[in-house]
C-alpha cells in the first residue's frame, strides 16, 4: 500500500476503499433517514430538547423499550453540558447525582466535599451515546413550532427544518410536519418552548425563571418536574421556567435527576394510560 510518500505509486495501487457510486451514498442517507422519521411520525414519547434532562429521559425510557424521539433543534445534541460555566468545560454534580455518573461511567474527582466535578464534552458524549445506545432516536437541525391538542390534551409536536427560520420572510412559506405522541417532554431548557406554546393560547400561565440559588433551584427542579398539562410533562430547566424556581447555573446534578424522573412519570402514565393532569 504504500508509494514511497511521493505518490508516484498511485496508478498501480489497489484502492483502499471498495467502490461506490455517488447516488449510492445519496440513496442511502435519504432511505435510512426517511426510515426513521417514517416510523416516529407516531410515537410513544416525543422529547423536544436534547440537553442533558431531554437526553437523560429519553435514555431511560428507550432502555425500557419505549419508542421515543428526541427533536432538537441545534445541529448537535448536549446543550450547556458541553461547556459548563464561562466556556470553561468542567461541569459539577452536588451529592448524590454522582450516583447517574458511575451509572454512565463517566470519570469525576470531588474537588469539595459532596460536590463532583468531570469533563463535559467527556460527560456529555457519555449520555448521548448511552441515550442513542438504548435506542432513542434524534432528528436534530429541527425546530419545534407548535403542539398538536386534541381533546384538551397535547398529543403531538409540529416541527420543522431549523434552517427555514433563517429565511427570508418572502421566501419562509414551508409548511411543517406534524409527529404524533402520547406524552410530550418539554426540555428545551430556560424558554420552555413547548410550555410557552400553551401560554401563547393562554392555556398556561408560566412564571419566569427566577435568579440564582443553587441549593433550592435543584431540589425545587427534581421536585416539580412533572405533568404540567395532560400530556405535557416539563423537565429540567424548563420546570423552572413553569414553576418560577431560581436558575442553578452550570451545575447539573438536578438536570439528571430531573431527567430520570420524568422518564418514571412518563412510564406510568403509558403504564396506566394516565393522561389527566396530575
Amino acid at each position: 500500500m504504500s508509494d514511497n510518500g511521493n505518490g508516484n505509486g498511485s496508478k498501480n495501487r489497489a484502492p483502499i476503499f471498495s467502490a461506490v457510486r455517488e447516488a449510492d451514498i445519496t440513496r442511502c442517507i435519504t432511505e435510512e433517514f426517511l426510515k426513521d422519521l417514517t416510523a416516529h411520525t407516531q410515537t410513544e414519547v416525543a422529547i423536544v430538547g436534547a440537553g442533558p434532562s431531554g437526553l437523560m429521559a429519553a435514555k431511560e425510557l428507550a432502555a425500557k423499550g419505549i419508542k421515543t424521539l428526541i427533536v432538537e433543534s441545534n445541529n448537535y445534541l448536549g446543550g450547556g453540558f458541553w461547556i459548563g460555566g464561562y466556556l470553561m468545560n468542567k461541569v459539577t454534580f452536588r451529592k448524590p447525582a454522582e450516583e447517574v455518573l458511575d451509572e454512565l461511567n463517566i470519570p469525576y474527582v470531588e474537588s469539595k466535599d459532596n460536590l463532583f466535578v468531570a469533563d463535559g464534552p467527556h460527560a456529555c458524549s457519555k449520555l448521548i451515546a448511552s441515550a442513542c445506545e438504548a435506542g432513542a432516536k434524534v432528528l436534530n437541525a429541527t425546530k419545534f413550532e407548535d403542539v398538536i391538542i386534541k381533546n384538551d390534551r397535547v398529543c403531538g409536536i409540529v416541527v420543522n427544518w431549523n434552517a427555514v427560520s433563517a429565511l427570508p420572510r418572502a421566501i419562509t412559506c414551508v409548511d411543517p410536519i406534524a409527529l404524533e405522541a402520547k406524552v410530550v417532554i418539554d426540555a428545551t431548557g430556560h424558554d420552555a418552548w413547548v410550555a410557552k406554546s400553551l401560554e401563547d393560547r393562554k392555556i398556561l400561565k408560566l412564571s419566569g425563571c427566577g435568579a440564582m440559588w443553587v441549593e433550592k433551584s435543584e431540589d425545587e427542579v427534581v421536585l416539580k418536574t412533572g405533568q404540567i398539562y395532560p400530556g405535557l410533562i416539563a423537565t429540567g430547566m424548563a420546570t423552572s421556567t413553569v414553576h418560577g424556581i431560581p436558575r442553578m447555573g452550570p451545575t447539573f446534578g438536578a438536570m439528571l435527576l430531573s431527567g430520570k424522573k420524568a422518564a418514571e412519570i412518563t412510564l406510568q402514565k403509558l403504564k396506566t394510560k394516565d393522561l389527566i393532569a396530575t
